[in-house]
Formats: structure tokens, C-alpha cells, sequence
């Protein structure tokens, strides 16, 4: 008796037909059933190779309307969220840190947005530098739940919020933006340039399945240059 194929195996030849051209760009590829007859496994097993591909961009599945190879590949980047301090420290730079505050705050607009709630909540916010050689290479604004970031269980004056978050909690998704911006005063201040200087940011929200665990502002300072492996 064929011993039933692992979705991972089924992921694999169904790679594989996609770029030997078996399955070719536009075309409909066979549907669950059939491939299931053909593995010999579930078609819940099936479900699950297909899926990894679609959710990779190299397969497109619409409701009634089976599943295609596409004919333009989207290519999905995964980001892992980086360590500031290992980030410098990669740069052969000696990192510095300072906590500049920490309290339970009212959220701006913009921020409640990011964690779907009402406008009498109230949040950690945590602000901090982290310095390069001495010099301020990074200011982290950043909004936390203190239901999952308790106030006086975990504390920041010495580790970031950014490192403690990356070691400790988890999370299953979220979005992230890139722009540039132009320093005002407060900014400028904190990272040492001209008022007006270009600076580059990064606002990501990480969450969990049930809540929103962090929206943090990332601003670097002139001259930040920001590098990715594909």
C-alpha cells in the first residue's frame, strides 16, 4: 500500500511542477480531490502544502475559482525584527543606552487607532535613545499594553523595551512602515541634528490573536543607512 505523502513532500513536487512549467503560469492546477487521490494522503494535507504556497505568493486560491499559478509571482518578504544594540554592535560600534521615560499615558489618536480601542484607555509609553559610539543613533517612542507589559513587573532602565519585547513575547502578526521625516525640535534635541535634518523612520504595530501588544516609532539619525538580506 502507497504509504500517504507529507504536506511538506506535496509542497515540494508542487514546487517543483511550478518551475519546471508543468503548471504554468495562468493555468488552473488540479483541485484538492485529485491531488489527494494522487498523494494518497487527506486533502486537509493537501489544504496545508497549497496554503504554504499561496501565502508565499506562488499560487493564487479564490473562492469557486480553484487555484492558479500566477502569472506574475508576488515575492513576500518576512521580517524579523531587529535588536537595536546587536545592530550597532554589527556595525563594530560600542552601544549605549538611556531609558528617558516611562508612565501610563494617554494615546493620541493615531496610536488608539493601531489598538482598535476607545479614547479613554490609557497606555505605557516608554521613550528611550540608543546611542552608537556616544552619539545618538535611535529614538524609540513606543506605545505598550500594560496588560501584557505590566508597569512594576518589567522595567526598562537598563534593558530596552525593543530587546525585552524580542526576547519574551511573542506575536502572530502586524504591519510595518518606512518614511522619511524631518526633525522638530524635540527630535532634533534628542538626536543631536538641525531642526529640519532628514531622518528616517520605522513605525511597526506588533499583535497577538487577541490583542495589540506594541505600536513603536523608530527614528534614526542622519545619515542611517538600513541594509537586508533577501
Amino acid at each position: 500500500m502507497k504509504r500517504p505523502a507529507s504536506w511538506q513532500a506535496i509542497r515540494t513536487e508542487a514546487l517543483r511542477r511550478i518551475h519546471t512549467g508543468l503548471w504554468s503560469p495562468g493555468a488552473r492546477i488540479p483541485d484538492e480531490a485529485e491531488l489527494a487521490a494522487e498523494f494518497s494522503c487527506a486533502r486537509a494535507t493537501v489544504n496545508r502544502a497549497l496554503r504554504s504556497l499561496a501565502e508565499d505568493g506562488l499560487l493564487e486560491r479564490r473562492r469557486k475559482g480553484g487555484t492558479r499559478v500566477p502569472t506574475t509571482p508576488v515575492r513576500k518578504a518576512t521580517f524579523e525584527i531587529a535588536i537595536i544594540r546587536q545592530d550597532i554592535e554589527g556595525r563594530s560600534q560600542e552601544y549605549g543606552y538611556r531609558l528617558i521615560d516611562d508612565r501610563l499615558a494617554a494615546p493620541p489618536a493615531e496610536v488608539l487607532a493601531e489598538f482598535e480601542t476607545s479614547r479613554d484607555v490609557v497606555l505605557r509609553h516608554v521613550t528611550a535613545l540608543h546611542f552608537a559610539e556616544g552619539r545618538p543613533f535611535c529614538l524609540e517612542d513606543r506605545w505598550l499594553n500594560p496588560q501584557i507589559v505590566k508597569m512594576g513587573e518589567v522595567e526598562f532602565g537598563t534593558l530596552s523595551a525593543n530587546e525585552w519585547l524580542v526576547r519574551n513575547i511573542a506575536y502572530s502578526g502586524g504591519k510595518i512602515g518606512f518614511h522619511a521625516l524631518a526633525a522638530d525640535r524635540d527630535a532634533a534635541g534628542k538626536l543631536e541634528c538641525a531642526e529640519g535634518a532628514a531622518l528616517f523612520a520605522i513605525e511597526r504595530t506588533t499583535r497577538n490573536p487577541t490583542a495589540t501588544i506594541t505600536f513603536v516609532r523608530l527614528t534614526y539619525a542622519p545619515g542611517y543607512r538600513m541594509e537586508a538580506k533577501l
